[in-house]
C-alpha cells in the first residue's frame, strides 16, 4: 500500500517522515542534506509507493511569508516537475520545531542530544505527517 512523505525543508537539512503503509503512524524516515532530497526521494520511491507528499509552508503568526518562505515555493515546484503523478500538500509548519524540542524533553533526551539540527528536523516532519493524518482520516 503507498504511503505518504512528510517534508520539513530548509536551506542546509530536510526531515523526512513517513507513514506506516496503512497509514495509521506517522514515523521518521531521516535528516538528508537539502542539496540531495530529489536523488533521495528518487531512489525512496522505488522501493516504496508514495501516494502524496506534504510539505511545509513557512509563515509568520500574522500569515505572511517568513524568510524561508520561497525557498520552499522553489523546491515545490521542483518535486510537482519530478514527480509529476504525485500529488503535493502544503501543510502549516508553525510550531513544529518547538513541538519537536519539547517531545525531545519529554523523550528525556539529554541537552546534547536535543541540540542534534537534524533529529530536530526529522522530528518536526514526523509531527507535521501525524497532525495531516489526524485532520484527514489517514
Amino acid at each position: 500500500m503507498p504511503r505518504i512523505i512528510a517534508i520539513d525543508y530548509g536551506l542546509k537539512r530536510t526531515g523526512i517522515a513517513v507513514t506506516d503503509p496503512l497509514k495509521i503512524i506517522a514515523q521518521g524516515l531521516t535528516t538528508i542534506e537539502s542539496p540531495k532530497l530529489i536523488i533521495f526521494l528518487k531512489d525512496y520511491m522505488q522501493k516504496e509507493p508514495v501516494e502524496l507528499i506534504i510539505i511545509g509552508e513557512p509563515k509568520n503568526w500574522d500569515d505572511t511569508d517568513t524568510h524561508a518562505t520561497p525557498l520552499v515555493r522553489k523546491i515545490i515546484q521542483r518535486l510537482t516537475k519530478e514527480f509529476p503523478a504525485i500529488p503535493l500538500k502544503t501543510v502549516d509548519e508553525r510550531y513544529t520545531s518547538k513541538m519537536a524540542s519539547r517531545a525531545m524533553i519529554d523523550m528525556g533526551l539529554s541537552k546534547k542530544q536535543r541540540q542534534n539540527k537534524a533529529l530536530v528536523d526529522e522530528i518536526a516532519a514526523t509531527i507535521m505527517l501525524q497532525e495531516y493524518l489526524q485532520q484527514t482520516g489517514g
